[in-house]
């Protein structure tokens, strides 16, 4: 499984997310997420938290029942092999609000 620590910005919102593609790399990791009902077929499934904890984990972009989670989760499975650590999801400018994304509060 791999893991990406990613800064998910919205209005007034900065979350650091802590991602995990939830495909095996073990023939351990095959047998247990395939028991829970993971397809293991190497599409990202993407496994997101909040890094502060204490908050839920969700893998269902829809889960989230907030725009900022779902827009940001939905972009993160669509473009997991392009983002690197540390990226800025930026989802007022995914959705066309703001004209240019914003700078990372973390890099700043």
């Amino acid at each position: 499984m791999k893991t990406k620590l990613l800064e998910i910005r919205d209005e007034a919102t900065m979350i650091i997310a802590l991602c995990v593609d939830m495909n095996p790399d073990t023939e351990f990791q095959y047998k247990a997420l395939w028991r829970y009902g993971y397809p293991c077929d190497e599409s990202p499934n993407i496994l997101i938290t909040h890094s502060s904890g204490g908050k839920v984990a969700e893998n269902d972009p829809y889960s989230w029942g907030d725009r900022t989670m779902t827009v940001a989760h939905n972009y993160i499975i669509e473009h997991w092999n392009e983002l690197n650590e540390g990226d800025v999801v930026d989802v007022s400018f995914i959705l066309g609000e703001t004209k240019q994304p914003k700078v990372s509060e973390i890099e700043a």
